[in-house]
C-alpha cells in the first residue's frame, strides 16, 4: 500500500483537530504542529471540507474543526476524502476488473488487499489516534516483528 503526501498531511491534521477538542485550529497552527507547507494544507482541508469531515470557522477566532465526534471519523474516512477509493486498480474498483487464463485470480486477491486495508482502516478512528490507545489488533499487528524486518518485501 502506498499512502501519497496529501493522504498523510490529511492524517496528520485530522489527528492535530481531533487532539485539539473543541476550538477551532488555524491552518498555520496546524501546519507548524506537523511541519507541513500551510499552502497545501489548505487545499487538503477544503476537500476535507466538502467531504463533510471538518468545518471551517472564519473571523479573528477562526480556523478548522472536526465536524463530527473524533471518535465517529475512522482513517478510511480521511483517506476517501482525500485520495479517492482504498484500493483500486488503474481506477477501477477491484470487483469491476477482470482477468482471463493465468491471471484470473488476481481480481480476488485485489478484493482481499482491500478488505484487508479496510478492516484496519475502518476500525481506527480519530480519537484513538490522538490518543495513542490503538484498537489491540492493530497493536498486535504493529508489535510482530515481521512487520518492522526491513528485508522481508512489504
Amino acid at each position: 500500500m502506498r499512502l501519497s503526501a496529501r493522504v498523510d498531511y490529511a492524517l496528520r491534521a485530522a489527528a492535530e483537530l481531533a487532539a485539539a477538542g473543541e476550538g477551532p485550529t488555524t491552518v498555520g497552527e496546524l501546519a507548524k504542529g506537523q511541519e507541513m507547507p500551510p499552502k497545501y494544507l489548505e487545499n487538503i482541508l477544503l476537500q476535507m471540507r466538502r467531504a463533510g469531515l471538518v468545518r471551517g470557522q472564519r473571523g479573528p477566532e477562526g480556523g478548522y474543526v472536526l465536524a463530527r465526534p473524533a471518535d465517529q471519523i475512522s482513517l478510511a474516512d480521511v483517506i476517501r476524502a482525500v485520495d479517492g477509493p482504498l484500493a483500486n486498480v488503474r481506477g477501477e474498483r477491484p470487483e469491476h476488473v477482470g482477468y482471463t487464463g493465468a491471471a484470473e485470480a488476481l481480481q480476488r486477491v485485489w478484493i482481499a488487499l482491500r478488505a484487508s486495508e479496510r478492516a484496519i482502516l475502518e476500525e481506527v478512528n480519530l480519537e484513538q489516534i490522538a490518543k495513542g490507545e490503538l484498537p489491540q489488533k492493530v497493536t498486535d499487528l504493529a508489535a510482530d516483528p515481521s512487520a518492522w524486518n526491513s528485508h522481508t518485501p512489504v
